[in-house]
């Protein structure tokens, strides 16, 4: 690992812990040569499917394009940073699990609604209107609908 500060390649592990799921090491170094500290991290990289897009070309999945896409939808949301990367890590566990060389635009899509959902209802709503294209009030009413959770009645103190 090479120093960040100097470039030299001599560094020392100093610390080394997990984070709480076990799926990221996160290790502070020393450079034996300026004798400053840094910290990196490792994470498992799995093979993700190519992205299909609508017009047929194919590119390569991009964490932080489907997160500045998710955090739009989140801005100005009470959502933490954590519980974005957690959503985003559940998408890329079940493109993972799906076990094919190719996913479409759509079917992400479809998995981003369902973590937003979770989320947020707001930042799905926004999202949703998007990604589904909404075109007037009815098709908001219906997505509103969707998420809108029936309120249970309580009986009045007499």
């Amino acid at each position: 690992m090479k120093c960040p500060y100097c470039a030299d390649p001599n560094t020392q592990v100093v610390d080394t812990r997990e984070n709480e799921d076990g799926d990221t090491v996160r290790r502070r170094r020393r450079c034996l040569t300026c004798d400053k500290r840094f910290t990196t991290y490792e994470r498992v990289e799995l093979q993700l499917p190519l992205v299909v897009k609508k017009n047929g070309s194919r590119t390569d999945y991009d964490r932080d394009k489907l997160k500045a896409s998710m955090s739009l939808s989140l801005r100005k949301r009470p959502v933490t940073t954590e519980s974005l990367d957690a959503a985003i890590d559940r998408i890329e566990e079940r493109l993972v699990q799906l076990a094919e060389r190719e996913v479409s635009t759509d079917r992400i899509g479809e998995l981003v609604m369902r973590e937003l959902k979770k989320l947020d209802k707001v930042a799905y709503i926004r999202f949703a209107s998007v990604y589904r294209n909404f075109e007037d009030l009815d098709e908001f009413s219906d997505a509103i609908r969707e998420v809108k959770k029936p309120r249970v009645r309580r009986p009045r103190p007499a």
